[in-house]
């Protein structure tokens, strides 16, 4: 499969070099800078385009502002593409209304695009937090999302110390965050797994938006903290068979 990673700075950037280091062998990553600085309205988007363009199954627009978003169009025309991942790790460089002209742009060239938001929701068959979750079909996101996506986990805990021993990654974020966790992980308690989880990738670092915005119809928090809830489920759930249960009375919480 082959892949064109628009990048305007370091997001993009590290998402293009995570997914060299770690795709499957036979996929073909290429990447093009955008320049730092462009319009807040871009008219003519063949002048900010270069004139070869790698052919590819898939757009992946990590740009870092509404004037990269409003080149994906073009990009897609000049590489052939029929899908676009266009993630939404901070919403002023995506805004809602530029993500719903660029849908309806792209579904009159008959692509097919996702805003996972954040990037670390996409799965083979929907993206989105929660409740906003979406569903979509395409065959080269799905297979993308087989590997890169929401957080895929499998934890090998010691029964008796209850201390993790391994964490197989089975699908890693787009910018290599799960695989950090996962390798930090070891010799952690499962009793403490699952918060610590979340704070080991904002560590790595987390590289969403901490700007306050609507998630779904019942949250409003930050996108940075989505992605920590986000692997802290994932974790949580592997972990759920070794954690010491706690039992509630009258004088609070107690351990069996």
């Amino acid at each position: 499969m082959r892949i064109l990673v628009l990048t305007q700075g370091p997001y993009g950037e590290r998402i293009a070099r995570n997914l060299r280091e770690q795709a499957p062998s036979n996929w073909i990553i290429e990447e093009i800078a955008l320049p730092k600085r462009l319009p807040a309205v871009i008219d003519e988007p063949e002048e900010f385009t270069p004139a070869n363009v790698p052919q590819a199954e898939i757009v992946l627009a990590a740009g870092e502002s509404p004037g990269a978003a409003q080149l994906i169009s073009e990009f897609v025309k000049r590489s052939g593409a029929r899908s676009v991942i266009a993630p939404v790790d901070n919403s002023a460089w995506l805004p809602p209304g530029l993500a719903n002209q660029l849908k309806t742009e792209l579904a009159e060239m008959g692509v097919t695009v996702v805003f996972p938001k954040p990037f670390c929701t996409l799965t083979e068959n929907s993206y989105g937090f929660r409740r906003s979750a979406q569903p979509y079909h395409d065959e080269f996101i799905a297979t993308f999302a087989k590997y890169f996506g929401r957080p895929k986990l499998k934890v090998k805990v010691n029964p008796k110390t209850k201390l993790i021993e391994h964490v197989e990654v089975e699908r890693n974020s787009a910018c290599g965050g799960v695989a950090y966790v996962a390798k930090h992980l070891i010799d952690v308690s499962a009793d403490d797994a699952d918060v610590k989880a979340g704070l080991i990738l904002h560590h790595y670092p987390c590289l969403c938006s901490m700007n306050l915005e609507e998630l779904d119809d019942w949250l409003s928090d930050t996108l940075m903290h989505a992605s920590g809830y986000i692997i802290n489920d994932e974790v949580a759930e592997q972990v759920k068979p070794f954690k010491t249960p706690y039992y509630r009375t009258t004088s609070g919480y107690v351990e069996e």
